[in-house]
Parts: C-alpha cells; structure tokens; sequence
C-alpha cells in the first residue's frame, strides 16, 4: 500500500479536482465512503465538525445518515466554513439534520451512539487551542464509538504526533495512508484504520507499507537493514525510499466510494 506525506496528498487532491472530478463529487465520496467503512446503527450520530473541509465532510455525512433514517446532530465550532463545506451545510439542514453551536462545559455529546470526528484534518499543525481543544477533551470522555474522518483531530498527519489527539475507535483516511498515521505514536489514538479509495489520481509514489510476510522475507536478508523514527516505528530503506511494516490497526480492505 502507498504511504504518502500531507504535501503529496494536497497535490494530488488539487490536480484531481483540476483535470477530473469536481472538489463537490470528492467530499461527497469521502463521506460515503465513511458510510460505507463503519456501522452506525441506528445511531443517533453526533457529528463534530471544524471550518474546513474536514468539516465539509461531516456535513455530507449528515445528509447522507439522515436520509437512511439515522437521527444525526452536526456540532460546530466555528461561525464560517469553506465553500465546499457551506453546500452541504444547507444539503444536511434540509435532510433534518440538526446543526448546533458547541458549548463547552455544557456535556453535549452524552447521549450519542456515534461520534464522528470531522474537527481538524492532515494539514493541521501546532496545539489545539480553544474549542477544538475542549471538544476533543469531551469525545475523549465520551462512551459512544468514536470514528475519525480522514485523521484523528490534533495528530500530525507527517509525524503522527500531537498534544492533544481524538482517541478514536475507527478512523476512515481519504484517498492514501498518510505516513503520521503508521507510526507507534498513531496507533496509540486508534483501534482500526481504514482507507477509503474516492478517485483520487497520486502525483506520485512515496513510501510503502508491506505485509507482514514480505517483510519477514526482506528482514531476513543479510542486507538488510532494519531502521526505527523516534517513537521506535520501523522501516527499511528500499530504492531510496521508506518501506514500512504494515501495523496491527491497518484494515487491508480498501473502501471504494466513486
């Protein structure tokens, strides 16, 4: 499998958006695909979403639970969103969905089967401040099965690291495996990762992560040369680039949503 830098996927997301699929029809998919990869049940769904198109996402998703009849609230910590995001804001509205300002203190998660995690995506850096960092505290309390969209909201999505990161129980990347999310310190943060394939077109090839028999059958080879990151993740240096062992929360299963 590919494993790839945030850069890399920005590229490929924006040259796809340039020469084939509208950037509408790819966070429609990313949503979908969500929807495909997990089990809501009968929900009811809690949805947080942040500004950007993470965001976006989380509003596509709730268009798409509440017409399956799966009751769903979209929480907000923001007052203005992308463009993108802002169109499926008002698809979700009309679905029923409810949108509802977050509230810090207040315990507004309780209650949910489901939360999905739509806060802050593979672009962020830095610490989470203000209310971000207060709604992730409060999923990180809460007993509902948590899935993050495309990157567990505080991590790092190069470095795997962060200050203050959603504990999820399943997280559905977009597109490719970003190298933040293989990493020891990732797996600390998540139970199951799945990748969900929207048609995104790769600029170009990066890392890779190999099963666990091709990399026994390379580790075994006298030349070989096993290396580790500052968090002990492993990986061997094939043609000039990385090659890591596929880690125990990585689902094999592909998710296509086109």
């Amino acid at each position: 499998m590919d494993c790839i830098s945030v850069e890399n996927m920005r590229i490929s997301d924006q040259n796809t958006i340039r020469t084939r699929v509208p950037s509408l029809e790819l966070m429609r998919r990313a949503a979908a695909g969500i929807r495909k990869a997990c089990d809501f049940g009968e929900g009811p769904a809690a949805i947080c979403v942040g500004s950007g198109n993470n965001g976006g996402d989380g509003f596509a998703l709730a268009e798409i639970l509440q017409d399956e009849g799966i009751p769903c609230t979209v929480f907000t910590v923001s007052d203005h969103w992308s463009h993108d995001s802002c169109y499926y804001k008002e698809r979700a509205e009309l679905s029923g969905a409810a949108v509802t300002p977050y509230e810090e203190g207040k315990d507004m998660l309780e209650g949910f089967r489901v939360i999905v995690d739509c806060l802050l995506g593979t672009g962020f850096q830095g610490d989470v401040r203000g209310l971000y960092r207060s709604m992730i505290e409060e999923i990180n309390r809460s007993e509902a099965f948590v899935i993050g969209c495309d990157i567990n909201s505080g991590m790092n999505g190069d470095s795997g690291q962060g200050s203050t990161i959603v504990h999820a129980d399943q997280t559905v990347t977009i597109g490719f495996v970003k190298q933040g999310l293989i990493t020891e310190n990732a797996g600390k943060y998540m139970d199951r990762l799945t990748v969900t394939d929207i048609g995104i077109d790769l600029d170009h090839t990066e890392d890779e992560i190999l099963s666990e028999n091709v990399w026994k059958q390379l580790t075994m080879q006298k030349t070989a040369e096993i290396q580790t990151l500052e968090d002990g993740t492993e990986y061997l240096l094939r043609a000039g680039h990385r090659a890591y062992r596929m880690p125990e929360w990585l689902d094999t299963r592909v998710v296509v949503s086109r």
